[in-house]
């Protein structure tokens, strides 16, 4: 993925794990955020909630993915609820075309500097 992004001239920058992410995203700003909704101790869900709870990182577009079935459709659940509170969330389950990544990277960050 990291290498798909870059191959377009998008700067990418790489957490490990999800400890301190959202630390690192509020002092990084990112124009969009990638968000794997399993990041080892750390939830991904947890991350997001602190995003869009944060004034600072609120409007950060949020690109969620994952595997697992049941998250995905919690996830989706949530967006579909709460669509003022998830605003610029979109969520890919996995498996995914790279593609289909790009063209949603593409259509958020258009959105963004609108």
């Amino acid at each position: 993925m990291r290498r798909v992004l870059e191959d377009e001239e998008y700067q990418v920058s790489i957490l490990q794990d999800g400890n301190g992410a959202f630390e690192r995203v509020k002092s990084m700003l990112p124009d969009l955020l990638i968000l794997d909704l399993k990041l080892g101790e750390a939830s991904g869900q947890d991350i997001l909630k602190q995003i869009k709870d944060d004034a600072i990182t609120t409007d950060v577009p949020v690109i969620v993915y994952t595997a697992a079935v049941l998250e995905a459709e919690e996830v989706s659940k949530l967006i579909q609820e709460q669509p003022q509170y998830y605003h610029g969330v979109h969520l890919l389950q996995k498996p995914f075309e790279l593609e289909v990544l790009l063209t949603t990277v593409e259509r958020l960050l258009d959105k963004a500097v609108r």
